[in-house]
């Protein structure tokens, strides 16, 4: 485990900590039996996430393990607002001595938020962005549409319903090339497994091909495991430090996620690339930005940062990454970093959508 997983663990402990103080406090005057049932029922919520970790491979009914994911991720942001709205009514309480419901406020504040944030995330913004590309052979399409997502995030957190529903946007687009940008598994395979997620899958629709390359979340599931269901199971394509040639024209890398620290690197792909054809990268996560110049790429999708998320986690990832979300062009290279069609764990979008990308290209 590395050191910032040991620091949002401890975070999150200490947070509860100072929640359920806080708690206790507002029902002082409240009967014994009350306190011990708050009691009980906080430090079970509060545990709950360790225990789907720990238990996160365990066949158990989907719709049982559905709920306890999002009650037990979902208690990741209650625990968050309610320390940052807590702060806020202490130190109100501190020039306003009379102010005596700092705790029903802050939860009355963050159930609100946190009702907005399940709703803003069911519906997914659709991004659309015209590029074109300086490269042309008299076997290039002229035009070609492509819709981009990422961090789907399959099992008990995005179930097969969602599923369905993200897949019936994509396809109604009536794209040439579907592109998925890792993270198509969150933490397990099993579940997707169960629930036969593989048919919602199937339904994708692309005369070019539907294709994907592997996240950081497919090697905490397993990445052999996520390899063979994705290639024995669905008619994706697994692009796993691999470069496809589609009509003779565009060339489609999609290199390994840096979970792997062997994976090929930019100068190997250099040596196995045409400069004068059209390149399209996919890379999960959006590190070492400089690589797809390199390249002579023309566009680069990646995903992973989520955007943050919630507010404020955004503004941390505006700072651990070159480009955070969104479009940025450099030289002659295209540049997006998708927020994500789905959410890692907490059912919630607040300060950022989820979404999925079209781009128009013209050669």
């Amino acid at each position: 485990m590395n050191y910032f997983f040991i620091i949002l663990l401890l975070s999150y402990l200490l947070g509860n900590v100072y929640v359920f103080i806080r708690g206790l406090q507002a029902i002082s005057h409240a009967p014994v039996w009350l306190k011990a049932v708050y009691c009980t029922v906080f430090w079970i919520f509060v545990l709950l996430l360790f225990a789907f970790f720990v238990f996160r491979n365990t066949k158990v009914p989907f719709d049982v393990g559905h709920m306890l994911f999002l009650t037990a991720s979902g208690w990741l942001v209650f625990t968050l607002y309610m320390v940052i709205l807590l702060g806020i009514t202490d130190l109100i309480k501190v020039f306003n001595n009379s102010f005596h419901y700092g705790f029903l406020t802050s939860l009355i504040l963050t159930v609100s938020l946190l009702v907005y944030g399940f709703i803003n995330y069911q519906h997914p913004v659709k991004q659309v962005f015209n590029i074109v590309i300086n490269k042309f052979s008299t076997s290039s399409p002229r035009h070609l549409k492509i819709v981009a997502v990422s961090d789907i995030h399959l099992g008990y957190g995005t179930d097969k319903t969602l599923l369905h529903k993200n897949i019936d946007r994509i396809n109604a687009e009536k794209p040439d090339i579907i592109l998925i940008g890792g993270d198509l598994i969150d933490n397990s395979v099993v579940p997707v497994e169960e629930e036969e997620m593989e048919r919602e899958l199937n339904r994708l629709e692309a005369p070019l091909g539907v294709f994907m390359t592997p996240g950081n979340h497919e090697y905490i599931s397993g990445s052999e495991r996520c390899k063979n269901y994705i290639e024995t199971k669905t008619k994706i394509r697994y692009l796993q430090d691999e470069i496809v040639m589609l009509r003779d024209s565009l060339q489609l890398l999609g290199r390994d996620d840096r979970s792997n620290r062997r994976r090929r690197t930019a100068e190997y792909w250099r040596q196995h690339s045409d400069p004068r054809k059209p390149l399209i990268i996919i890379d999960h996560q959006p590190y070492n930005l400089n690589e797809a110049q390199e390249l002579n790429a023309d566009l680069q999708f990646s995903g992973h940062t989520h955007h943050g998320q919630v507010f404020p986690i955004n503004l941390l990832t505006k700072s651990m990454f070159d480009i955070a979300h969104g479009y940025e062009k450099r030289g002659d290279t295209h540049y997006f970093v998708s927020s994500g069609l789905a959410v890692w764990g907490p059912p919630f979008r607040i300060g950022t959508n989820s979404e999925y990308i079209i781009f128009n290209i013209r050669y």
